[in-house]
Parts: structure tokens; C-alpha cells; sequence
């Protein structure tokens, strides 16, 4: 069922209802260490994954990397300096439960996320920049990828670059 506004384009409804069909065919994976909170549960993370986890240490920060069942890897930027999460990345064949990892980001996320929907025409990453949230999003069926981050956490010394 295709619904239109009188001049041909797609109307508000039936964009929010490709946006739900969308996260729900996403197959979010459970718990992770929210986006701005002091990252004290990659254990629990990791046990309800069912997920590898590879613990990489770097001067600043500490990359928390799980790798689950399906092949999703996700990866929490952890900073030495206060134990916050900084930046998350993700990439694989589902899209992980961005509210879960987005956390107190999710609503300034979802409302620059249909804004950008509304004003763009046809597909396209997704490319959030506002005060206090960056997020890039990209990929197609079963090959998912972006990351999200606060600049205003990230440590000294380290660039947006390294969270990748």
C-alpha cells in the first residue's frame, strides 16, 4: 500500500511507518553500555550477547569490542580519564538497539534522524551533526555500519577520527 500527499509524495504516516518496520526488522541486540554513562556493565553486556569480547587498550580510552552469534560488532570507547562512555560504534548484518546504545541521546537522535528524513529525497547514509551527538549510519540489507558520539567527551588527545 503505497500512501501519498495530493502532490505525489509519500506523506508523514507512511514514512513513520517505514521507520518502525525498519527498527523492528533491525533485530536489536540486547543491553550495552549507554552512549555518556560510566561503562561499569560490558560483563553483563558481553554474558547477554552471548558475545566475544576483546578488551583493546589505547593511552586515553579502552575499545570494549563484542562480536555476538550474528555477527554484529559492537564497539564502546570507554575514556581512562572518568570511565565514560564516549563513543560506540557498530557494523555487521543487523542494526544494534540504538535506543539501548544511545541511551539519554536517543530522542535528540530520533528527532534529527526524521528531520533529516523528511528533508532529504531518496536513500542516503544517515549523517547527524548537533551539539552533542554526532551519528553516521550506513549499509543495506544484512551489511549495517556507523557509530555515534559526544565531542564534548571525548578525551584530550583523542580525535573523532579514532572512533571507527
Amino acid at each position: 500500500m503505497k500512501t501519498s500527499t495530493p502532490g505525489g509524495a509519500p506523506s508523514k504516516k507512511a514514512g513513520a511507518w517505514f521507520i518502525a518496520v525498519l527498527l523492528a526488522l533491525g533485530l536489536p541486540l540486547p543491553a550495552f553500555a549507554a552512549l555518556g554513562d560510566v561503562s561499569n556493565s560490558v560483563q553483563t553486556d558481553q554474558a547477554q550477547m552471548r558475545a566475544d569480547l576483546k578488551v583493546i587498550e589505547e593511552d586515553a580510552y579502552t575499545i570494549h569490542e563484542m562480536k555476538s552469534p550474528n555477527g554484529t560488532v559492537v564497539r564502546e570507547y570507554v575514556s581512562r580519564a572518568d570511565g565514560r562512555v564516549f563513543g560506540i560504534t557498530w557494523q555487521g548484518p543487523f542494526i544494534p538497539d540504538l535506543k539501548q546504545l544511545l541511551g539519554a541521546y536517543f530522542q535528540q537522535y530520533s528527532r534529527a534522524a526524521q528531520v533529516q528524513r523528511e528533508t532529504q529525497v531518496g536513500r542516503h547514509p544517515l549523517n547527524i551533526h548537533e551539539p552533542g551527538l554526532v551519528v553516521q549510519t550506513a549499509g543495506h540489507m544484512r551489511v549495517f555500519s556507523g557509530r555515534a558520539y559526544d565531542p564534548g567527551l571525548i578525551p584530550a588527545g583523542v580525535s573523532d577520527h579514532d572512533i571507527q
